[in-house]
């Protein structure tokens, strides 16, 4: 229905109000011109009920398919079916109505302003080919180098292919223990690092550029203050160190300054699994795993197939047991008990889904099995069903047996199973213990906790963070 238009003075607007009509208020004398006549809008906000029956019957005269989103398109409400003319109702503003005229003015300028930019006369440059090439260049082929790749402080040995000087691919190197010619997802996308636009192409101080020696100058000037205190406010962060060059280095500058501290931290630390090993052996130490030996395994909440240090090359030994086409391969078999699907657990010849928290539990009723002193567990009749059958198979091949756990897992389940490795004669066998890789082991959570302390104090007053970024 069409509101009625009929005029009001603003008495009788404020004395009651007439909904589903149109009103035209006339301004008091003296008021500004342009508020003489203003014109207001009055909807009705009764609710409006859907008739059924009429939406049948609209719906039986037509002819395919009908699809709706809501009853109020379904009832082809008229407000909401101008509220969907409008692709971001609540976004957009009321620009009000637009002159043609303008819109061109506005259109035309903005292409006009895009296309100067193609008028910009670039600098010229010119190419020349090398004076000295380097041996063994040829224009076109690839050339291939050896690198490595650190994640974790542990190096994954790769080749890099590179085309006229750029890297463009890399692959594991068949030459080194740790790849064996295989690399993960995270050394493949590591090309496309060298490439980021977003990399610093100079040095930054306070985000503008700067300069190397400039840096070393501010450095220098630090180091000088902290000389007259031995170093009693030098802090330095790095990631986990396994390099013996760098390590000496560290441990040079803590030489000229004895009151320095140096802290390690990695986002994903490997905290549980050193102070495992410490609970079970008194000191840190290392474990090298030969699957390629083991005839049954089992993993304790570790993905030893798609993450780790060493996955890449444990990949390949367990796959070599799975390669019964080759004569005398006897295949191996896989138990995981995990709290999340992975590599390793889709993998497996049996899957045990648990909590990770109840893992615990699972490794003290194993450990019982086999005869080793570890109270408590909590189990349910299908969880100690399986423990039974687990520990039967690992009795049945000692020295061929070999258990994983991962580095969620807390320490004290760490320090169970290197005594059940112990109890099934893995040692020597199917894993081995060395010193660890690591330059200087340490509870990094703890180092980290103690530096914030010491900040928070005010006692640092340089911290110098090397490849590392612990806010983010």
């Amino acid at each position: 229905m069409k509101p009625q238009e009929t005029e009001f003075t603003r008495e009788d607007l404020l004395n009651g109000k007439r909904p589903g009509q149109r009103a035209t208020i006339l301004a008091p004398k003296g008021e500004d011109p342009e508020r003489e006549r203003q014109e207001i809008v009055f909807k009705e906000e009764a609710e409006r009920r859907l008739d059924l029956t009429d939406v049948r019957d609209r719906l039986a005269g037509k002819e395919g398919d009908a699809f709706w989103q809501s009853l109020e398109e379904l009832s082809e409400n008229p407000e909401f079916t101008e509220l969907m003319a409008k692709e971001f109702p609540r976004l957009a503003p009321d620009a009000g109505t637009v002159d043609r005229r303008v819109f061109l003015k506005l259109m035309g300028a903005s292409l006009a302003m895009a296309g100067l930019t193609a008028c910009t006369r670039q600098p010229t440059e010119r190419i020349v080919p090398y004076v000295r090439a380097p041996e063994e260049f040829v224009p076109g082929t690839s050339t291939y180098f050896a690198t490595a790749m650190p994640l974790g402080g542990y190096a994954m040995g790769l080749l890099a292919e590179s085309h006229m000087g750029r890297p463009t691919k890399v692959e594991g190197n068949p030459d080194h223990p740790a790849s064996l010619g295989s690399s993960d997802a995270i050394a493949q996308a590591s090309v496309l690092g060298l490439y980021d636009p977003d990399r610093s192409q100079t040095v930054k101080s306070q985000g503008r550029d700067s300069s190397w020696s400039s840096f070393r100058n501010t450095l220098q000037a630090q180091l000088a203050a902290q000389a007259n205190v031995q170093g009693a406010g030098l802090r330095i962060l790095t990631e986990t160190i396994t390099s013996p060059s760098q390590a000496h280095m560290i441990n040079a500058v803590l030489d000229k300054f004895p009151r320095a501290k140096w802290v390690q931290y990695e986002a994903v630390s490997r905290d549980n699994t050193r102070a495992g090993s410490k609970q079970a052996f008194g000191e840190y130490v290392d474990t090298i795993y030969r699957f390629d030996k083991a005839d049954v395994v089992l993993a304790l909440d570790a993905d030893f197939l798609g993450e780790g240090p060493g996955h890449v090359r444990y990949a390949r030994d367990f796959s070599t047991r799975r390669n019964v086409a080759v004569e005398g391969t006897k295949m191996n078999r896989l138990y995981t008990v995990e709290s999340v699907p992975s590599v390793t657990g889709l993998t497996a010849d049996h899957r045990l889904p648990m909590r990770s928290v109840d893992i615990e539990s699972f490794v003290r009723a194993l450990a019982r099995e086999l005869g080793i002193d570890a109270p408590g567990a909590d189990l349910t009749d299908e969880q100690t069903e399986w423990v039974k059958t687990v520990a039967d198979d690992l009795s049945a091949h000692r020295g061929a047996g070999l258990v994983v756990v991962g580095e969620r897992q807390p320490a004290v389940v760490h320090a169970i199973v290197h005594a059940i490795n112990a109890a099934l004669d893995s040692a020597g066998n199917t894993l081995s213990y060395v010193e660890p890789v690591e330059a200087r082991p340490e509870d990094q959570h703890a180092a980290l906790r103690e530096l914030v302390d010491e900040m928070d104090a005010g006692n640092v007053r340089m911290l110098l963070m090397l490849d590392t970024n612990p806010v983010f």
